[in-house]
């Protein structure tokens, strides 16, 4: 029984901690245009957000680090991506909610 609570604890330690990271109005907008595209580059993220390089790249590798974004390479780009489809639901509710 106590692996059960223990395996409990660290899910929603882990969902804790991803909502932490989703929480700022910037990840919010990286995550929708994630959503809607499927994959970017971090130009196209800072270019499509309107912010500094530096600004993208900074959140990027906090979602990244919190498990919300994946990225791969491909040439000389670093792709970004949703790690879990179903972080755009997440954004779909707290959207109705806020309206």
């Amino acid at each position: 029984m106590v692996q059960v609570e223990e395996l409990k604890i660290e899910q929603l330690e882990q969902a804790a901690s991803m909502l932490k990271a989703i929480a700022h109005p910037l990840r919010i907008g990286i995550i929708s245009l994630l959503e809607k595209s499927g994959q970017l580059t971090v130009t196209q993220i800072y270019e499509t957000l309107g912010i500094e390089q530096s600004t993208a790249s900074h959140h990027l590798g906090i979602l990244k680090d919190r498990g919300v974004l994946s990225c791969k390479r491909e040439g000389k780009n670093t792709v970004y991506f949703l790690r879990n489809e179903n972080l755009g639901k997440i954004l779909d509710c707290v959207g109705r909610c806020t309206v």
